[in-house]
This record gives structure tokens, sequence and C-alpha cells, in this order.
């Protein structure tokens, strides 16, 4: 019984049960550890976003014979002249959008209230449902409303945390730069034989997984983005570019971050004209069908090999765990385990058939 599949799989789930309770019991030992984790994962998580978008660019420039140190320098002076350039063209648009929006926040709020009030003078035709349903969105307007200012004073302290990661995200993205290759070796170098060959196999494909949806989820979102702006513009929507630049940070989201960019065009456009409700929601099909049958397809490809479905589990499961650093991590996160499960699996049934062929033999 004890050479079972099933027997084995269940020991491992209870060591794991007690390995956890056991450390949560102890948890206080490791809390000087999890502070410093926690102070340099986003910033390596940046880094290595960075660069996984730039590797590509590095690899190009490399097999024209520029050295490492040269390939860097590029790369770096790249990224600040295109970041001068987007501050430069785009900076000016965005700054007049948001003082726009700013003095014209009493007039939305006034129409705001307008169509709460039309609402409210339908609600006693709706179903209960409904109205509880519009009792709870508007209870959470109202709590924003008053959170307004907390959220003012978060704004100052997350504006001083981008300082320090200004400083630590370029430390690890050019670090990633010069030593990428030497990273995986350092790990596999620890093993002999087969297992070596394992091992270095599973974080190849480690690597390819993140490359593969990383790069291909942020071009994604920038083709996205600007289907959803040149769409805006066609219609005359307000504040078309603050929108856009909002949907090419929530479309890093997998499926549902395209439904949560378009709430907020909805609700603008609502207030401005209601017809351009139809227009909004007619960009938002037309992109969404474009990206679906056209972009990702070729972009991502089956790289990932994840159902719709399990997107959606793992986004919400992450998000109620980790937040909004959850939601962005959840499915690479995912990814990758699934990539060890399967590499572990092959290896287990590579075993596996060798013994057995031992044995007939």
């Amino acid at each position: 019984m004890t050479k079972k599949l099933w027997f084995q799989v269940g020991v491992g789930i209870l060591l794991a049960i007690l390995i956890i309770k056991y450390f949560m019991e102890i948890s206080f030992i490791f809390a000087p550890v999890i502070i410093i984790i926690k102070a340099i994962i986003l910033p390596l998580l940046l880094g290595g976003v960075l660069y996984y978008m730039t590797e590509p660019i590095q690899r190009f420039l490399e097999s024209r014979n520029i050295p490492r140190w040269g390939s860097i320098l590029i790369i770096l002076a790249g990224l600040v002249i295109v970041l001068a350039i987007f501050i430069s063209i785009i900076g000016p648009h965005v700054t007049r959008q948001v003082n726009n929006l700013v003095e014209n926040a009493p007039t939305l709020s006034k129409k705001f209230d307008d169509m709460r009030s039309m609402f409210g003078n339908l609600e006693d035709y709706l179903p209960p449902s409904l109205q509880g349903s519009i009792d709870s969105a508007t209870d959470t307007i109202q709590a924003i409303a008053v959170n307004f200012g907390k959220w003012i004073v978060q704004f100052l302290q997350s504006f001083f945390q981008a300082i320090f990661l200004l400083i630590l995200v370029p430390f690890f993205f050019i670090f990633m730069l010069k030593d990428h290759e030497k990273f995986a070796p350092i790990i596999y170098d620890l093993f002999s034989g087969e297992r070596r060959e394992w091992v270095k196999k599973t974080l190849s494909d480690i690597d390819n997984v993140l490359r593969s949806y990383i790069q291909g989820q942020f071009l994604i979102s920038t083709i996205l983005a600007t289907l959803i702006f040149i769409g805006y513009l066609i219609l005359g929507l307000e504040y078309a570019l603050l929108l856009a630049i909002f949907a090419l940070f929530m479309n890093l989201i997998p499926f549902i971050g395209p439904w949560i960019a378009v709430a907020p065009a909805l609700i603008i456009a609502f207030m401005d004209k209601p017809k351009l409700v139809i227009g909004v929601a007619i960009v938002t099909l037309v992109a969404q069908q474009i990206d679906s049958n056209l972009i990702t397809p070729n972009v991502m490809g089956k790289s990932l090999d994840i159902h719709p479905l399990t997107v959606i589990t793992i986004i919400l499961a992450a998000g109620n765990i980790a937040g909004f650093v959850g939601i962005i991590v959840g499915v690479p996160v995912y990814a990758v385990g699934k990539v060890i499960v399967r590499n572990i699996y092959d290896q287990r049934r590579k075993i596996k058939h060798a013994a057995t062929k031992d044995v007939q033999g």
C-alpha cells in the first residue's frame, strides 16, 4: 500500500499541513525576514518585468558583437529616451485632462446625484434583488467619497514608496541584464547526474513560461489600449487618453481586466451623453473580439495552456490573499507551479518506466 500513488500524495499533503501549522506557530521568529522580503519583492518583480521586456533587445545587440556592458548602456539609454518622449508627448495631454477632470468634478458629482435620483424614483418598480444591488452600489460610492481623505494620505505614502522603488528597481534590472546566465547554474550545479538535468530543464521551462507571459501580456495590453484610445477619440469621449492609460494597466489582468477598464468609460459616457454608452460598448466589444480572435492567439499562442475558468478562479483567490499584487502575479505564479508539477510527473513516470523495464528484463 505504501507504494500506491494516492497513499504517497496523502502523506505528502499531511506533512505539508503539519509544516505549515508549526511554521505559523513560530512565525514571529521569521518576522524580520518577512519584512525584508516584503520590502524587496515588488522592486524585484518590477526589475524582472523590465528584464523580460528588454532581454530580446539585449540578445539582438549581442548577436551583433556588442559587448554586455554596451548592450546594457544602450538599453538604459533607450528606456530613458522612450520615457522622455512619452512624458513630453503624452504628459501635457494627461495633465490637461486630469485638471479638466478635477475642475469638472462638482458637475460630474451633480450629474451622478441626478442619475442616482432617477434610479431612486424607479426603485419601486424594480425587483427586490435589483433594488438591493442599487442600494449596495450607492453605499459603496458614498464610502469611497468618505474615504477620499484617507486615500490622499495613502497616496503620499505610496509616493515615497515609489521613490524607494526608483532606487531599487534599476539596481535589480541592471543586475539581471548583467548576470542572468549565472542564476540557473547556481541552482542546478548543486545537483549531479539526471537530477541536475531535470533541474536544468525545469528552470529553462520556467524561464520560457515567464518570458512568454510577460512579453505577450504587455504587447496585448498596449495594442488593446491603442485600439480603445482610437475608438474613444472617434466617439469624442471626454478623458479618452486617461481612460486608455487606465485600460492599459487593467488589461494586464487576464480576462477580468478589460471589463474593469470599461466601467469608468461607461460612467463618463452616460454622464456626458447617454447615447455614447452604446458607442463605448461597441468599441469595447470590437477590441475584445480582435484580441480574442487575432491578437492573443498569435501573441500568446498555447504557451500557458490555462483554461479561462481556471484563470478567473486564480485571480479571485489571489486577490483575496494578496490584493492587487496577487491579482497581477497570480496567473504567472500558477503557470510556474504547473510547469514544476508537470516536470515532476514526467520525471516520476520516466523513473517508473525505467524500473519496470529493468524488472521485465
